[in-house]
């Protein structure tokens, strides 16, 4: 698969998803802790398959869709 995910977005998907996921072992018991491990396989692998699906990438190099310096989506 292409990747579609920024580098920097990569590593705050992984951060973001580890904290989610970190909660399994302190609060309360509940399946929510499961939500973050989207973000943390989509981090690690580098695709999003919603990305995909879209058309969009957040990588300037290979993508069809970009995110441009201001944050605003551009055609490239």
């Amino acid at each position: 698969m292409k990747k579609n995910i920024h580098d920097v977005e990569r590593g705050v998907r992984f951060v973001s998803g580890a904290i989610l996921t970190s909660l399994a072992f302190v609060g309360p018991e509940n399946p929510w802790f499961l939500l973050g491990i989207v973000p943390m396989l989509t981090g690690l692998v580098g695709t999003c398959p919603l990305y995909s699906a879209l058309g969009m990438s957040t990588r300037n190099d290979d993508s069809t869709l970009s995110v441009g310096h201001h944050g605003y989506l551009h055609k490239v």
